[in-house]
C-alpha cells in the first residue's frame, strides 16, 4: 500500500484537493477512488457541526460514558521537589479506556451512525486508540476491524486482549516496520477495498483532510477543560502547556484553546529514542525531519532523499511515528508551538518520579511530557505555572515497564504464571 501511495505522489492518479491547509501543509493527496468517501466524510461532519442534537450527544456522551472532565491536579510534591513554577497535571488516564482517546472516537462513532456505516476500519501503535475504537463499536453495536503491527501487539498484548473481549477483530500486520506507519498503510488499504460499507475511525490529528480538522475539533474539549480549571485554581492562564507529540491528537487538543493566546508558551515533546542516529528515535522537528507527502497528507516526516519512510524508534509505542499531524507542523513553522524531545531515559525516570511522588503512573507517552516538566520547572520563578496533559494512564504498558526496570520478581511471577497457565 506505501508503495502504491509513494507512486501516486509522483503524479500517477492523485488528486490534490485545496482543502484543508494549514499553511502549507495537510491536504487530501489519495488516490480518486478515496475522493468520493472524504467528500461525503467531510459533508456529513460540516452538517453535524451544525445540529444541536449531535452536539447534544456527543457531549452526554463524554460525560455519562468517558467521564469528562477529567481533572486537574496540582502536583503539590513534585513542585516542591523541583523547586521552581506550579505543575498541575491534566489527568486524561481517568477518562473511560484510559486515555484521551476515547474523546474522538465518540465523536468519529457518531458520525459513522449518521452515514449509515455500519463497519469500523482502525488502525492503533500503542492500543489506546485501538481499545476505545473496539469500545465505540461495541457500544453502537457496529463489526471492528483494528490493523496493528505485530511488533506493537508484543509490546501492548493487554489491549489487544481487551480488544478482542470487545469483539474487535484485531489483524496483525507484517509488512514494514511492523509498527504503526504500517497499521495505517493496512487500513487504507481496506478502506479504499470496503468503502460503501465501512467508516475509517483514524486516530490521530493528522491524515487527508478533513481528519485533522475534525480529531482536533473533537478533542479541543481538553484545553477548554483545562483553561476553566486552572483560572478556577490559580485565577490566571497557565504559563505553559506541554503535551507529548506522536501524531498530535493530544496536543492539539491540549493547545487549541490557547493558539491565540500568546502569552502561554506550547510545547510538544517528540520521542528522543535512544540516540540521535536515524532509526533510534521519532525525532520530527529538530531531527532528521523533511517535509513531504505520505498517506494522504503533507507535512514533516522522517524520509530519505527518496521520499522512502526511515525507520523510528522510542520506548512507547504511540510516539514511534513518522510523521506529524499537519497543524502541528504550520504552527512549528510560525514559531508559536516549540518542540522538545526527551529520551527513553528520561521519560523511565519521569514515570517512576511521578509514580513515587504523586500516585500516578502516566503512560509512557505521557511520561515523555512530563520528562520535559521535570527539565523545565526548576529554570522557572516559583509563580510560574505548568499544566502537562498526561495523555493516557500506564496498564497498557506494564510488560514493556517491567523489562526495562529489569523487575527480577516479575519475571519470575510470569514464569510460574505460564507454567501454571499451560498446565490448566
Amino acid at each position: 500500500m506505501l508503495k502504491k501511495l509513494k507512486s501516486l505522489q509522483k503524479g500517477q492518479s492523485m488528486l490534490n484537493q485545496k482543502k484543508g491547509h494549514f499553511g502549507d501543509y495537510g491536504g487530501r493527496y489519495v488516490p480518486e477512488m478515496l475522493i468520493p468517501a472524504l467528500e461525503e466524510l467531510e459533508l456529513a461532519y460540516e452538517s453535524a457541526k451544525k445540529d444541536p442534537v449531535f452536539k447534544k450527544e456527543f457531549l452526554d456522551l463524554l460525560q455519562n460514558f468517558c467521564g469528562r472532565p477529567t481533572p486537574l491536579i496540582f502536583a503539590k510534591n513534585l513542585t516542591q521537589k523541583l523547586g521552581g513554577a506550579k505543575i498541575y497535571l491534566k489527568n486524561e488516564g481517568l477518562n473511560h479506556t484510559g486515555a484521551h482517546k476515547i474523546t474522538h472516537c465518540i465523536g468519529q462513532i457518531l458520525l459513522a451512525k449518521r452515514m449509515g456505516k455500519n463497519r469500523i476500519i482502525a488502525e492503533t501503535g500503542a492500543g489506546q486508540h485501538g481499545l476505545a475504537t473496539a469500545t465505540v463499536a461495541a457500544k453502537f453495536g457496529m463489526e471492528c476491524v483494528i490493523y496493528m503491527g505485530s511488533v506493537d501487539i508484543a509490546r501492548q498484548r493487554p489491549n489487544v486482549f481487551w480488544m478482542e473481549q470487545l469483539g474487535a477483530k484485531v489483524i496483525p500486520v507484517e509488512f514494514g516496520n511492523k509498527t504503526l506507519k504500517d497499521a495505517v498503510d493496512a487500513s487504507l488499504k481496506d478502506w479504499i477495498e470496503n468503502v460503501e460499507n465501512s467508516y475509517y475511525l483514524l486516530g490521530s490529528a493528522l491524515g487527508p483532510h478533513p481528519y485533522p480538522t475534525m480529531v482536533r475539533d473533537f478533542q479541543k474539549i481538553v484545553g477548554e477543560e483545562i483553561e476553566k480549571q486552572i483560572k478556577e485554581a490559580e485565577k490566571k492562564l497557565p504559563d505553559y502547556v506541554i503535551a507529548c507529540v506522536g501524531g498530535g491528537s493530544n496536543a492539539m487538543g491540549a493547545f487549541n484553546n490557547f493558539l491565540q493566546k500568546t502569552q502561554v508558551k506550547l510545547i510538544g515533546v517528540e520521542a528522543g529514542g535512544r540516540g540521535k542516529k536515524i532509526g533510534d528515535n521519532a525525532v520530527r522537528f529538530g531531527g532528521a525531519g523533511r517535509v513531504g507527502v505520505v498517506e494522504g497528507y503533507k507535512s514533516y516526516f522522517l524520509q530519505d532523499e527518496d521520499g522512502q519512510l526511515s525507520d523510528t524508534y522510542s520506548i512507547s509505542a504511540g510516539l514511534d511515528y513518522p510523521g506529524v499531524g499537519p497543524e502541528l507542523a504550520y504552527f512549528k513553522d510560525q514559531g508559536r508551538v516549540e518542540f522538545e524531545s526527551v529520551t527513553d531515559n528520561e521519560a523511565k525516570d519521569a514515570f517512576k518520579t511521578l509514580a513515587l511522588l504523586e500516585g500516578i503512573i502516566p503512560a509512557l507517552e505521557s511520561a515523555h511530557a512530563v520528562a520535559q516538566v521535570i527539565k523545565l520547572a526548576p529554570t522557572l520563578p516559583k509563580d510560574k505555572v505548568i499544566v502537562v496533559n498526561l495523555s493516557g494512564r500506564g496498564d497498557k504498558d506494564l510488560f514493556i515497564v517491567a523489562k526495562a526496570f529489569k523487575d527480577k520478581k516479575f519475571e519470575e511471577f510470569l514464569k510460574k504464571y505460564l507454567k501454571g497457565f499451560n498446565n490448566d
